[in-house]
């Protein structure tokens, strides 16, 4: 059976545009309203728009996919028209079962390819001619190299479940498969997850696409959008850097920074600029004409970062926005709503950071029960975290590289190298060229770190216990060291998981688990030097959320 099509208090399949054949099927099959990722997805997709989509089964994602390309279908062709790409058999037939029956009124011929089913059907099949083809990658391969399967007349790409056909080794299928398909197709891609692979997938092959994000993050009551919500403590002093620190870390594609006064907004953007971002201010000096610049240079990708003021910010819907910033805690909870109301529409997915002087801890709590949403105070990153992300981007520039079709024309170079040196040293200095030509190793100061004040509960003591908010570590005051595990945001380890695993493998009291900073990569976890080997050996053999990550000390800066 397929996914089921939940109701909703919303408009029906009606109001989505979609034909009558369709339509009639759906009435017969008894769905009636459609789920939150078939309200966001069909519309667009009926209209054209390649979609990224992060939705798990159970969702509705089938028929969020299928009815648009059934929408737009021209049957009866010798060639297929639709091709989605599965992970595995069973889920083959189970899409392939959808699309037939919400084509049934369409006359749709429609294909599962998977291993393990007699090739000689499939041929004969495709012979007679098929509309939609559904299958694994393996095998759609097969087909395309015994010449049994044209793609050039493909219309709409499906990848369902791209991180399982990532995990389980598809990779270098799915871009073969690809190549065989029209350049102007629509593309769609759905994965439960979103790792930076499947990232890359959708940057290489779809078109400024639709980003959708459906599972169980929901939205609070008074319509505040799903948002990773944090903040840092920083003295005024140092509000600058961190700024900068902070951003060098998130590497978002394009961010609106809030600031409270004209002039805030001139020295924010002068440092950004000076630190290498292509930052623009905006602010009540500026005249309409000025303005309209900024903005069409932002919407451009000219201009990554928009630094503004709540007033001259007010109307902007900028689409490809993915983090606001405050450099202030905004004086009114609602101002913070509104703010962070840009980013996380239409179940795309964003960030919303605040960098918070001490004083204004107060003001933080008062958002919290205003939006019923905790904010995350969050240790500002290092300089150590900084060097790991600089050499992050290394990696990916090479990595992608490494699907360009011109390195060919490198290779006398790399001959003529690898003659004279080992070729691990010729990759070793290479890396290290763009390593440098992309600003090198970090050189400039740690910013000091400010501890939380903990709130107190009505007898007086510290609200909370062991795994609520930043620890102070041991309370003897002995040495403590880090440790490094290669676990972080991205795998979903939050602070109680890596108390948890200390405390019941190593034997540790929580109490002397000490400060604990998560990266989207890994973590790192103070523990008293005296037990430092005894927390390393420990991890090292257990699983942390179902992984088992790679744990040793922190190396120094």
């Amino acid at each position: 059976m397929d996914e089921d099509l939940a109701t909703s208090t919303d408009g029906g399949f009606a109001g989505l545009g979609l034909r009558p054949e369709l339509l009639r099927a759906l009435s017969d099959l008894g769905y009636e309203e459609p789920t939150p990722i078939q309200r966001e997805a069909i519309a667009p997709l009926i209209a054209g728009h390649d979609l990224v989509g992060q939705a798990a089964t159970g969702t509705g994602k089938t028929a969020a996919f299928a009815l648009p390309l059934l929408q737009s279908l021209t049957t009866g062709g010798t060639s297929p028209a639709a091709l989605v790409l599965v992970p595995t058999r069973e889920l083959a037939e189970q899409v392939s079962q959808a699309v037939h029956r919400y084509g049934r009124d369409l006359n749709v011929r429609v294909l599962p390819v998977y291993g393990g089913q007699p090739i000689s059907r499939q041929l004969q099949v495709l012979r007679r001619g098929v509309d939609v083809v559904v299958g694994t990658p393996g095998r759609i391969l097969d087909h395309i190299e015994r010449e049994t399967l044209q793609l050039d007349a493909v219309r709409t790409v499906v990848l369902d479940e791209a991180d399982e056909m990532l995990d389980m080794g598809f990779a270098e299928d799915i871009e073969a498969i690809l190549a065989e398909t029209p350049a102007e197709r629509q593309t769609v891609l759905f994965s439960a997850t979103m790792p930076p692979r499947i990232d890359a997938i959708a940057r290489r092959h779809l078109r400024d696409p639709l980003r959708i994000r459906m599972g169980k993050d929901t939205s609070a009551a008074d319509g505040l959008p799903t948002v990773r919500q944090s903040a840092y403590l920083v003295a005024r002093a140092h509000k600058t850097a961190a700024l900068g620190r902070v951003l060098d870390v998130e590497a978002p594609t394009a961010a609106i920074v809030f600031c409270r006064t004209r002039e805030e907004v001139d020295e924010v953007t002068e440092s950004l600029n000076g630190r290498g971002y292509r930052a623009e201010a905006l602010h009540g000096g500026l005249s309409q004409d000025q303005r309209d610049r900024v903005m069409g240079r932002l919407r451009g990708g000219a201009t990554e970062l928009l630094v503004a003021t709540d007033v001259a910010a007010r109307g902007l819907d900028v689409e490809q926005l993915t983090h606001v910033i405050n450099y202030n805690v905004p004086s009114a909870p609602e101002a913070y709503v509104h703010r962070i109301g840009r980013v996380g529409r239409a179940g795309r997915t964003g960030a919303a950071i605040t960098l918070a002087e001490p004083r204004e801890q107060r003001m933080l709590k008062a958002i919290e029960r205003l939006t019923g949403q905790r904010i995350a105070l969050e240790k500002l990153p290092t300089v150590t975290d900084l060097r790991a992300r600089r050499l992050e981007v290394v990696r990916t520039t090479v990595q992608e590289a490494l699907t360009a079709e011109d390195l060919e024309r490198f290779r006398a170079v790399l001959d003529s190298l690898t003659d004279e040196s080992d070729i691990e040293l010729v990759a070793l200095a290479a890396l290290k060229l763009l390593h440098e030509a992309n600003g090198g190793d970090v050189d400039e100061a740690e910013i000091p770190t400010i501890s939380p004040v903990r709130e107190r509960d009505e007898r007086g003591r510290p609200a909370g216990g062991p795994g609520t908010g930043p620890r102070r570590g041991r309370a003897d005051g002995g040495a403590v060291t880090r440790v490094f595990v290669g676990l972080g945001r991205r795998a979903g380890v939050r602070p109680q998981d890596l108390v948890g695993a200390i405390a019941g493998e190593a034997g540790l009291s929580a109490r002397d688990v000490g400060a604990i900073q998560i990266t989207d990569r890994f973590s790192l976890v103070e523990v008293p030097e005296a037990e430092a080997e005894k927390v390393i050996r420990a991890l090292s053999h257990s699983t942390i959320r179902g992984r088992r990550p790679t744990v040793r000390r922190d190396r120094p800066n």
